[in-house]
C-alpha cells in the first residue's frame, strides 16, 4: 500500500512541475496584451511605445528563427510573420505626412494588424524559445486553455477601456502619466 502512495506522490508532483510553466505562460501573455487591448478601447488607438516593444520582441524572435534549427519550410512561414510589425515601420517611413486619408487609414489598419496577429504570435514564438517543450508536450487543450485566457483579457481589457468612463476619471489618467481619453469623466468637485 505504501509503494503506491509513493507512486501516486511522485506523478502528482510531476503534474505540479507541468502545471507551473503553464501558468507563467498564460499570466505573462496576459499582463502583455491587457495594456495594448485597454488603450485601443480607451483611446481608439494604440501607442507608440506598444507598436515598438512588438516590432522589437518580433524582430529578435525573428533571428532566431532564421537560425533555429529546424527544417527551413516551417520557419519561413513564422519568420514571414514575424516581420509584419518590420511591415508596418517600413510603411511608417515611407509615407510621408502629406499622405491622403487612405493611406493613414491604411497606416492605422497596418497597425492594428500588426498587434493583432504581431503581438500574439511573437509572444508564441517568445514561448516556445524560453520553453522548447511546449509544442510537443502540452496537450492541445492546454494550448486552447491558453488561447482562450489570453483572449478573454484582451477582449475584457478593449470593453474596460472602451467604459473607463465608468469607473475611471481624468484626473485617474493624469496622475497615472496617461492623457485622459476624451470621454472620460471629470473629477466630481
Amino acid at each position: 500500500m505504501r509503494r503506491v502512495s509513493e507512486v501516486e506522490k511522485r506523478a502528482r508532483d510531476r503534474t505540479a512541475d507541468r502545471d507551473v510553466p503553464v501558468g507563467v505562460v498564460m499570466v505573462g501573455m496576459a499582463v502583455v496584451v491587457w495594456w495594448p487591448a485597454f488603450t485601443l478601447g480607451a483611446w481608439e488607438d494604440l501607442f507608440f511605445d506598444q507598436l515598438l516593444t512588438v516590432w522589437a520582441a518580433s524582430t529578435a524572435a525573428f533571428v532566431f528563427v532564421l537560425v533555429e534549427r529546424r527544417p527551413v519550410g516551417a520557419r519561413l512561414v513564422r519568420a514571414f510573420l514575424l516581420l509584419l510589425p518590420s511591415a508596418w515601420l517600413v510603411l511608417m517611413f515611407t509615407l510621408n505626412d502629406e499622405a491622403a486619408d487612405l493611406f493613414e487609414f491604411i497606416i492605422d489598419v497596418g497597425a492594428i494588424l500588426a498587434v493583432l496577429i504581431g503581438l500574439p504570435f511573437t509572444l508564441w514564438v517568445l514561448v516556445r524559445i524560453v520553453w522548447p517543450d511546449f509544442g510537443g508536450r502540452t496537450r492541445v487543450s492546454t494550448k486552447w486553455l491558453i488561447a482562450l485566457v489570453v483572449v478573454g483579457v484582451a477582449v475584457a481589457s478593449f470593453l474596460l477601456g472602451a467604459n473607463q468612463e465608468h469607473f475611471l476619471t481624468c484626473e485617474d489618467f493624469a496622475i497615472s502619466g496617461n492623457s485622459p481619453p476624451a470621454d472620460c469623466t471629470p473629477e466630481p468637485d
